[in-house]
């Protein structure tokens, strides 16, 4: 049985896969935005017949980074050995016209799609050493890719110079430049996302360099609930939401279904035929309607670029640090990470 780590594990294909890995019986540490999540993850997976005793569920708020430090050290303390890591936690704010940031100052998609899981990355790597069989799983899109069909729609993905992270100042845009678009915002993310599975993979060859790191597009999902990805938008312009679920889901069969967009991501998490090692990325695309077809590809010439993701790396971190370090000469109020229990959960 395995240890794995999920994060945006209370809805979508996150929640889908937990579901079935926890059926198999492995032991599932998986992180939650807030207390009122944590709970409603926990009633899900335990009445879809999962084992309370192999679940652990921890308040990790990713628009928060000293929240994200604080669950990382709540991990690093405790006995688990950690097998795999799934960062899958993903956001979007479309229909919105003025950007929205982190408690950091950081435009929220790209703190929460990439800032948060970078530093979950830097905490955790002090616990691998050259013995420690591992699998990295980093969930993020072929809109990252101009040339993808969903990565042609509006504009296009590109991080420039990456300007936006050479200040501490709150920039909307990590190129710096472009007005600010949340549809860009998020292509930029998954970029970000594929670039830190490229550079992750680099830093693990001098401690362990067999260790698997994945990066994968699920290809569009829309599930028919209110909960999921496309929840932000569909308060936003329900109407015109429910007209591209139905074209696009209904009428044209260019989606996958979220029980086999999650199946995807269990075979990746066990699957003995991914476990090779280095940085690989992974593509469910459309054949034809209907029908997708689950392969490795190569991603963006961009997300390819190695001195781009050393420096995506640097910047990042250096972010990061900046923010934890005002927050140590700060006073503040907060409660640490807190792990939900079955008890509290009922």
């Amino acid at each position: 049985m395995k240890t794995i780590l999920i994060t945006g594990a209370s809805s979508g294909i996150g929640l889908q896969s937990a579901c079935s890995l926890g059926r198999l019986g492995h032991h599932l540490i998986l992180t939650c935005r807030s207390e009122q999540r944590a709970h409603q993850t926990n009633l899900a997976l335990t009445q879809a017949g999962i084992d309370g005793r192999r679940l652990r569920i921890l308040v990790m708020d990713q628009a928060d980074l000293t929240s994200v430090d604080r669950c990382c050290m709540t991990i690093m303390n405790s006995d688990d050995v950690i097998s795999h890591i799934i960062l899958n936690t993903g956001m979007q704010y479309a229909g919105l016209k003025k950007p929205l940031f982190s408690n950091q100052g950081y435009e929220l998609t790209f703190a929460v799609n990439h800032l948060s899981h970078q530093l979950i990355l830097m905490r955790l790597m002090s616990l691998w050493t050259k013995d420690h069989d591992l699998r990295v799983i980093i969930t993020a899109s072929d809109v990252h890719n101009p040339s993808s069909g969903g990565g042609r729609v509006g504009r296009a993905a590109g991080l420039g110079t990456m300007q936006g992270l050479r200040t501490t100042d709150s920039e909307p845009m990590v190129d710096g430049t472009t007005p600010f678009d949340p549809d860009k915002a998020y292509k930029d993310s998954k970029l970000c996302n594929v670039l830190l599975a490229k550079q992750l993979s680099t830093r693990l060859k001098t401690i362990n360099p067999r260790i698997p790191v994945i990066a994968w597009s699920p290809g569009l999902v829309i599930p028919r609930s209110g909960e999921g990805f496309f929840r932000t938008s569909r308060q936003q312009n329900p109407l015109g939401m429910m007209l591209f679920a139905f074209f696009a889901r209904d009428l044209l069969r260019v989606t996958e279904s979220l029980k086999t967009a999650g199946q995807l991501l269990v075979d990746l998490t066990l699957d003995d035929k991914y476990n090779c090692a280095g940085f690989r990325y992974y593509s469910n695309q459309l054949v034809r309607p209907g029908l997708h077809q689950f392969e490795e590809i190569s991603p963006s010439d961009e997300a390819l670029d190695d001195s781009k993701a050393r420096d995506l790396w640097d910047l990042c971190e250096n972010l990061i640090e900046h923010s934890l370090n005002q927050r140590l000469e700060t006073p503040f109020l907060e409660n640490p990470s807190q792990e939900v229990s079955e008890k509290a959960a009922d």
